[in-house]
């Protein structure tokens, strides 16, 4: 409602003008009056009024003279109240005296219902203006520091490492102003959406969605993104974001994770907050049930043990035996699995490191790359925050290891079947000449019959009867190119064939041409 004064020597006029005002103007206007200047002068500091309707002689003080104390003591950047002057006389003197101090009318008595009216309503209409620029202005300097705040806050987020407490306290109170506005005391919270297949939604999508589904974020102060992609909010108490959380969950937003810090209560404290956000967040990590985790519930009392070294390296050993279930036991008592839900963190992301750099690292060092799969494995296993859960992170890393457990033996296997190859070419070699098969080969080199056929047809890319032949043709054509009178009967016996027939045939179905017209050509 407008207050309006009314000044007047006469009782019966301030009451008849504020009868007839309520009358035209009900519930618009909070009326009161005054007697004389002096009477009006005090009411007025004590509640100012937008508009006041004074008389001009008057005892005590008069209205000019309260104009003049009105103007005298109007506060900087305070709106002056809009004055109607009333007067029994028409005064020319008065008028501009009254016009000196931007009175807005000035009506003769009787006062003349429809004359005031109007004047009232034109008033009416420029306040309205001037309280609709005001806002505006209001409003728009409140968006300069809401945007000022937030590039500052912004600034501070996008740093990935966190300044030291005594220069943010100095910094804090450097900021000022330009953090007017932060809630004291104030929350930060820390927000990221994992999909079911482990992708992180965009912080930008993120926002959308939990506007779209709970309408909560309007009661947060401050929305803003961070150096990692993730949402951050600045509220001004725990209950905002355990109802964000609570709502989360009934609006089937599974895969929102909140973590949120102490209270902050002064701007120093702000990246501290921010840190002990980003801290309570990923312990949401330890528990798949959990979407939310305030810094206060993780901050003592965690669970620590000494590097697991020596686990370490029997685990390294143990790659290759193919004892996976004492494998498996293994990698449970190096993460301390039994403790996980005490369990610090830190604990877990350093032997993470550790696993990497001693295990995984040293096995590819030694046996070179493997397979695309395994590789794909490996490097989404080289950081556990690759996944969602740390159980999900737990069982890919029991997979890679079982697949590296698999793979070495597979090189083992074909140093062994490479070893025993190079050995039957070698027997082959030296016995070309002699009545040979593969069952006198491969039990040379101890393997079975069906399993020699098979590697040896992968080592050399030919079947044995077939690579025996080129072996003999080949040692037949050293003979022959020698230039002896051999007869081709003896070249035949040397190299290990049954007759002379059965080698003419072969040595012309590898070679093209007859053993004969080979030596003819040889010898020219």
């Amino acid at each position: 409602m407008k207050k309006l004064l009314i000044v007047d020597d006469e009782k019966n006029i301030r009451q008849g003008l504020k009868i007839i005002i309520d009358r035209e103007y009900p519930g618009i206007y909070e009326i009161s009056n005054a007697a004389n200047g002096a009477e009006a002068l005090n009411q007025f500091r004590d509640q100012p009024a937008d508009i006041i309707i004074t008389d001009i002689r008057m005892p005590v003080m008069d209205g000019i003279a309260l104009l003049e104390h009105l103007s005298a003591e109007k506060g900087a950047g305070q709106e002056p109240a809009a004055v109607i002057i009333l007067s029994g006389f028409d005064d020319f003197e008065y008028a501009k005296s009254a016009i000196r101090y931007r009175v807005k009318d000035y009506l003769l008595k009787p006062i003349r219902r429809d004359e005031l009216f109007e004047v009232l309503g034109r008033i009416n209409e420029e306040l309205a203006e001037q309280h609709a620029s005001l806002r505006k202005l209001e409003q728009e300097a409140e968006s300069l520091r809401r945007e000022r705040r937030s590039r500052l806050l912004q600034q501070l987020l996008l740093q990935k490492e966190s300044p030291i407490h005594s220069e943010m306290q100095d910094r804090g109170r450097e900021w000022g102003e330009e953090l007017e506005g932060l809630p004291i005391p104030f929350i930060i919270g820390l927000l990221s959406y994992h999909c079911s297949n482990g992708t992180r939604i965009k912080p930008g999508e993120v926002q959308e969605l939990i506007e779209r589904r709970t309408g909560l974020l309007k009661g947060f102060s401050e929305i803003l993104i961070d150096w990692d992609g993730r949402l951050v909010l600045i509220g001004s108490s725990r209950e905002a974001f355990v109802e964000l959380s609570r709502q989360a969950e009934v609006k089937e937003l599974g895969g929102l994770l909140i973590g949120i810090s102490g209270a902050g209560r002064e701007p120093g404290e702000i990246r501290s907050c921010y840190d002990e956000a980003s801290r309570a967040l990923q312990y949401t990590y330890l528990y798949p049930q959990i979407n939310f985790i305030d810094y206060e519930t993780v901050r003592e009392n965690r669970l620590s043990f000494p590097p697991p070294d020596e686990d370490l390296r029997k685990l390294l050993n143990m790659l290759g035996t193919g004892r996976e279930k004492e494998m498996r036991g293994l990698l449970a008592a190096i993460f301390q699995i039994e403790h996980l839900k005490r369990m610090d963190l830190s604990y877990l992301e350093g032997v993470g490191r550790l696993m990497n750099e001693r295990v995984l690292d040293e096995v590819f060092r030694v046996h070179g790359e493997v397979s695309v799969e395994v590789l794909k494995l490996y490097r989404s296993v080289g950081n556990m925050y690759n996944f969602r859960h740390f159980h999900d992170y737990y069982r890919a890393l029991e997979n890679l290891l079982v697949s590296v457990n698999d793979y070495i033996i597979g090189v083992r296997s074909a140093h062994t079947e490479h070893a025993e190859m190079k050995e039957a070419l070698a027997y082959i070699e030296g016995n070309y000449h002699r009545s040979l098969n593969m069952a006198m080969v491969s039990n040379h080199v101890s393997l079975n019959y069906s399993y020699f056929s098979e590697a040896f047809k992968a080592y050399t890319g030919e079947s044995f009867v077939t690579y025996l032949k080129k072996v003999r043709i080949r040692h037949a054509k050293r003979l022959l190119s020698e230039g002896r009178s051999s007869r081709l009967e003896e070249v035949s016996e040397a190299v290990g064939f049954e007759n002379s027939k059965h080698f003419s045939r072969v040595f012309k179905e590898l070679e093209g041409i007859s053993p004969g017209e080979y030596r003819a050509k040889a010898l020219l």
